[in-house]
């Protein structure tokens, strides 16, 4: 099928919002056989609209933050200019031009409700006739957008920050023309795990995770590393959101056996884990992933609140609380991107970029490039040219990022580091903890889910 004299927004006009046709795919291979030769955005005289959804009010608006403004810096960086300002950050139409570019960016406010996040997008797809879509924090918001949306109309879709493994790895929701820049859960699991495996005495761990997407993919794909590697799960256990009382969960898996324990949950739940960890004197090592300053913030507060004048860098490792994985903070990379990074974004948004905005970023610095590489501004530039693509300009330095072909979804170096407390030359970051140097680099190779590990198989 060719897109030469039927474009997209021809089928979705015919179409309309409450269509159920399931077109075929239509797409090229993710070689650079038709790129244009040497081409810049300073070349292509087009405009380009892209649909934004995150969350600006409910649970997590923080989230949405940090999705939005991430992506305007990373449109930032390759136009050599500033980021949108701040009181962008929210729902609204903006334009912005990278080259001679025109982008419209049509942002919507998903507000962590799925349903929401699909009804905003068909709006998007179908009303407004964007480009492309961007977005959702929620999980379940990206596996219904995916689903009622993208298989509908056939539009390009960047999910983020939402981080379910699933949503790439599993052939519900992967797609030819869906991808995902931010780091998952999985990568996550697999680094946390290598690092528990290969680097520490740990034989017998307890998973935890929340009863929902995120925690059954954190819980998951720990499991899944762990047992490869000789690892014993002794305890495993999926509790609510906002679970409180930990103090049993806590001692049913030290009488399991349990030397270390893994925590898929967020702030809600996070928090009092935290308080009967810290004051029950257990015998474990807390593992799991960095958070955003979302958790960090009444996380810090509380190990403030129970250490008290043992509030110290030591006084943190003698507790066992940590090392953890991160997949992105604005002080693990040390290269001339991630500065001017930091730098644009602090002056902007008077905050560090935090866990979500390094992925946003390069979702933004993908999507340029694409237009790069094939000489123009389309939908079809992003699914043609994204398919494989070493992203050239990222936070994690020169082609940090890699879009695996077999299920779009992008590769990246994770870092271990210590929680520490956060230095006094730290004016941006808000929280009273932070993640320290790395004491691990886990290669982008040994932190992506197998294609022969998952159901997704776009090669």
């Amino acid at each position: 099928m060719s897109y030469e004299n039927v474009s997209r927004r021809t089928v979705l006009t015919g179409l309309g919002a409450a269509g159920a046709v399931a077109l075929a795919g239509c797409v090229g291979n993710g070689d650079d056989d038709g790129a244009a030769d040497g081409a810049t955005v300073d070349d292509i005289d087009d405009t380009f609209s892209i649909g934004i959804l995150q969350d600006f009010s409910g649970p997590l608006p923080d989230y949405g933050a940090q999705g939005t403004a991430g992506f305007y810096s990373g449109l930032a960086y390759k136009a050599d200019d500033d980021p949108l300002p701040a009181d962008s950050v929210d729902e609204g139409t903006y334009e912005y031009s990278v080259g001679d570019v025109d982008i419209d960016l049509l942002v919507r406010d998903s507000a962590s409700d799925p349903s929401e996040a699909q009804e905003l997008a068909e709006e998007l797809a179908t009303t407004d006739e964007v480009d492309l879509l961007y977005g959702s924090a929620s999980s379940g918001g990206a596996n219904r957008i995916i689903t009622n949306v993208v298989d509908r109309t056939e539009i390009p879709y960047i999910a983020g920050p939402a981080a379910a493994a699933e949503i790439t790895n599993e052939d519900e929701t992967c797609r030819e023309r869906v991808f995902r820049a931010n780091e998952n859960t999985a990568m996550d699991a697999r680094s946390g795990g290598v690092y528990i495996a290969e680097a520490t005495d740990v034989d017998q761990i307890a998973l935890f995770g929340a009863d929902n997407d995120f925690g059954r993919s954190v819980v998951n794909g720990y499991r899944q590393v762990l047992e490869d590697r000789g690892v014993d799960i002794v305890e495993e256990r999926f509790v609510p959101g906002d679970y409180a009382e930990w103090d049993g969960l806590i001692d049913q898996a030290v009488d399991a056996g349990a030397e270390g324990m893994v925590g898929g949950f967020t702030a809600e739940a996070l928090i009092p884990f935290a308080s009967s960890f810290l004051t029950g004197d257990y015998d474990l090592q807390l593992f799991g992933g960095f958070a955003s300053r979302v958790t960090l913030v009444p996380v810090g507060e509380t190990l403030e609140q129970v250490l008290g004048d043992e509030f110290t860098n030591e006084g943190l490792e003698n507790a066992a609380f940590g090392p953890f994985t991160t997949r992105y903070h604005w002080n693990q990379y040390d290269n001339e991107i991630n500065d001017r990074f930091v730098e644009m974004h602090t002056e902007t948004y008077d905050i560090v970029p935090d866990l979500f905005t390094g992925g946003a970023f390069t979702a933004a610095s993908a999507v340029i490039q694409s237009f790069e590489q094939a000489g123009e501004a389309s939908s079809d530039a992003i699914v043609e040219q994204m398919r494989g693509m070493t992203v050239e300009d990222t936070p994690k330095g020169e082609n940090g990022y890699e879009f695996q072909e077999y299920n779009n979804q992008a590769r990246s170096e994770m870092t271990v580091a210590p929680v520490e407390v956060t230095s006094d030359d730290e004016e941006y970051w808000p929280a009273s903890i932070m993640p320290g140097e790395p004491i691990e680099r886990v290669a982008a190779e040994d932190v992506t889910t197998p294609a022969d590990e998952m159901t997704c198989d776009l090669s």
